[in-house]
């Protein structure tokens, strides 16, 4: 999911880590600064159709060393959310750095996360502008509850319980969906997903050369 407000990442006292408040956190996560930049994957490719599997091993160099890789490769993107299967790697896990609507940066990981369901009535759906990293320069509205919860795990298998509001609320319903094999572009009309993949075809060689300078950059 794209970043609506790169302003927002600021080494600043408003951060929530793993759901946690803390008193300051950089701009860049140090996971940005461990990883290695991986290729997103595009809408078409059987691995975002699909459900992805349980995470069984935690506590790993290599889920590790994916989580790293995720964080670069999101950041790059300008994404504020990415899950495994938009680097190819079909497991219950995704990473997410994303301001809500009070201005608070939330930043962190959840392996084999379920979202709560919400008792009838319970939230509000808000329609607003959406994109996703894996359909590159689309942008389409998107109805959403204004309150989310996720349930799940961090890499070393201590529970967790990730709780967001607006725009977060909306990056945590996104990734959640991806890892069931599901895009944005699946709670769309008929008619606006053409118009989403018509963009993403007039868009997306604009967007790869962005991302392709961002990392050149960040390489140096």
């Amino acid at each position: 999911m794209p970043v609506r407000d790169e302003g927002t990442r600021t080494a600043d006292r408003r951060v929530r880590l793993q759901g946690r408040p803390v008193d300051s956190y950089p701009v860049l996560p140090p996971e940005v600064e461990r990883g290695a930049v991986r290729r997103i994957t595009v809408v078409g490719e059987e691995v975002l159709a699909r459900p992805c599997r349980e995470v069984t091993e935690f506590g790993s160099p290599e889920l590790s060393a994916l989580i790293d890789d995720m964080f670069l490769t999101m950041h790059v993107a300008d994404g504020a959310g990415l899950a495994a299967n938009q680097v190819g790697v079909d497991l219950r896990l995704f990473v997410y750095d994303c301001p809500d609507d009070n201005g608070i940066r939330h930043v962190g990981h959840i392996v084999n996360p379920v979202l709560d369901t919400p008792g009838p009535g319970s939230r509000r759906l808000v329609d607003d502008s959406e994109g996703c990293l894996s359909v590159p320069g689309a942008t389409m509205v998107v109805s959403r509850t204004d309150h989310a919860v996720v349930r799940g795990s961090d890499k070393d298998g201590n529970p967790l319980v990730i709780e967001g509001t607006g725009y977060f609320a909306r990056c945590l319903q996104h990734e959640t969906d991806h890892l069931s094999g599901h895009t944005y572009l699946d709670r769309l009309s008929r008619r606006d997903r053409k118009d989403a993949l018509r963009q993403m075809e007039d868009r997306r060689e604009a967007v790869f050369a962005r991302r392709a300078s961002k990392a050149a950059d960040m390489s140096r």
